[in-house]
């Protein structure tokens, strides 16, 4: 049997570029004038999955993809975030937190997670895989993580988290198709690194211009 070679759909690769570029535009430049422009950007994502037919289980909201990954994700996520702990417990660089403070952090970052979780996969790995043509792909993952790591840029320190975390979660979304377990473990593993790293290294999680302006 011959190799099958694969059907390269290049609008969706456009797309994933065009959408990837607004955002560093808007990372750089128009959040500084106009803050809210980001629900533009958004819009023409949901556009997108409206013009593709895409549907809540196709972007990673299944209820069932959910709990199929669940029992996968979070023995990971539990690992990682005792890890984390121990790492700031040794060197002291645990930030002090009230209840209510870690309660609050909580709430935003769960929400937070799941929002970057569907950017990633939800949009730009679908649309890498639609270009690609071919679900198991090496490529994909990678791809999708250097695309993550280049929003987050300078902070190298984030760099460096997203890029290895982008291309985990990128594999983990391609076999169980859940934006829901991934988000909720990227909010977790989020606020524990926010905890944990000093912002001598992660100054303070910001990303663009704004990263030269921290203490």
């Amino acid at each position: 049997m011959g190799v099958q070679k694969l059907r390269y759909r290049w609008p969706s690769l456009l797309e994933a570029l065009s959408a990837f570029a607004l955002i560093l535009v808007y990372i750089w430049w128009l959040r500084r004038y106009s803050p809210r422009l980001w629900i533009a950007i958004l819009a023409l994502m949901v556009l997108s999955h409206f013009l593709h037919q895409e549907g809540p289980a196709r972007l990673g909201f299944g209820w069932r993809e959910f709990k199929g990954s669940f029992p996968v994700v979070f023995p990971w996520v539990l690992g990682l975030a005792l890890g984390a702990l121990g790492i700031g417990i040794v060197f002291h660089s645990l930030r002090e937190a009230t209840a209510s403070g870690l309660l609050r952090g909580f709430c935003l970052y769960i929400p937070w997670g799941v929002f970057q979780q569907y950017l990633l996969n939800g949009y730009f790995v679908n649309r890498l895989l639609g270009f690609s043509g071919n679900a198991a792909s090496r490529a994909v993952p990678l791809v999708a993580g250097l695309l993550f790591a280049g929003a987050h840029a300078p902070n190298w320190f984030l760099m460096i988290v997203t890029l290895c975390g982008g291309y985990v979660c990128a594999r983990v979304f391609i076999r169980y198709r859940s934006v829901l377990s991934l988000g909720l473990a990227h909010g977790i593993l989020g606020l524990l690194l926010y905890l944990v790293a000093p912002d001598s290294i992660s100054a303070h999680l910001v990303v663009g211009p704004r990263y030269w302006s921290q203490p």
